[in-house]
This record gives structure tokens, sequence and C-alpha cells, in this order.
């Protein structure tokens, strides 16, 4: 069985670990972890690995945020993954710095990344996971706050995060996202 695994971001040194990449720097945790690398690929960076007997397809889109759709539509249907086996992970302004929050399905809430992929999909029936990253930002900056690097304290706090953003991953592909939800979003 198949799954993919979609890391939201932009491509480029200027958007390296900025809040808005938080999707990229998590499944770069999640390959280094597993012992894979990403490999430049059509629309994206991509690594394989297998947990138990599930596969994994780690996606990196380089179609920048608001092009993503692109990406996930092929890579589902190069792989033939169907709906239900796709996680996207997010940034989310609306929760909490390090809340992690699945979701079976939903609306884009504004995120141009998630918007463009249900455009794509033609559906917003698609698990995502939903990483805080606070609003401690001025009126009218949210743009470069989602643009701008996590703070210093930010920093010593986003390892542990991370290792449980790839604990959920993991749980998804092995339990399901029911089960998942209800182990995870409590905390």
């Amino acid at each position: 069985m198949k799954y993919l695994i979609v890391g939201l971001g932009n491509i480029g040194d200027e958007y390296h670990e900025t809040r808005h990449n938080i999707g990229f720097m998590i499944l770069d945790a999640f390959a280094k972890a597993s012992n894979v690398f990403f490999t430049d690929k059509r629309y994206g960076a991509v690594a394989e690995c297998k947990i138990k007997n599930k596969q994994l397809i780690l996606l990196k889109p380089s179609t920048y945020m608001n092009l993503s759709g692109n990406a996930v539509r092929y890579w589902m249907t190069q792989e033939k993954i169907p709906l239900e086996n796709v996680l996207v992970l997010v940034d989310d302004l609306a929760l909490p710095f390090g809340s992690l929050r699945l979701k079976s399905k939903g609306s884009s809430a504004g995120h141009n990344g998630l918007g463009n992929i249900q455009a794509m999909l033609g559906t917003d029936a698609y698990a995502r996971l939903r990483f805080g990253l606070g609003n401690n930002y001025a009126r009218g900056g949210q743009i470069d706050f989602v643009l701008g690097k996590f703070t210093t304290e930010e920093q010593t706090t986003l390892p542990a995060r991370i290792d449980i953003a790839i604990d959920i991953i993991k749980s998804f592909c092995l339990a399901g996202i029911n089960i998942t939800m209800n182990q995870f979003n409590n905390k």
C-alpha cells in the first residue's frame, strides 16, 4: 500500500527554514530519521521509504506554495495513490505555535497551497496535518511573519514538535486517520 506525504513550502535559499516551509522541514527530518535522501524529480524533490508493509513517497513540491496542487495531482496519478492515502503537511496561523492538528478534510482557511490542491483535486476531502505558527505579528505583517525565520525561543522547541509530527505521519499510515486523530489531536 502506497502513501503520498506532501510537505508544503517554497524552494530557494531565501525560503529555507522559514515558517511557511515547516512542511519541508518535517519531511527533511522524517527522511533523515529514515536514512533516505531526496532526489529532484518532476514537480518536486522525492524520497521513498517503507514503514512495515507501507510504502511512503515523500514529496516536497518544486512548484512554489501557490501551485502545490500540480505536484500532488501528478504524483497521485503517477504512483496510483488513492486520495485517502494522501497527507499534506502545512503551516497554520490560526493555531498556537507548535500545535498539531490532523484533519481528514476541510477548507483551505485562506492558505493558498491548500486552496490550489483543492482546486486541482476537485475536493477538500484529503488529510492535512496543520502545524501551528501562532499569530504573533502586527496587523498587515502576515506575509513577513510566515516568510520569516523562527525565533530563538521557537527553535528550542521546534525539534520536539517536528518529532511528534513524524509520529503522526507514521500513525496515519499504520493505524489510519481516525485512530491517529483520536490519539494526537487531544494533546
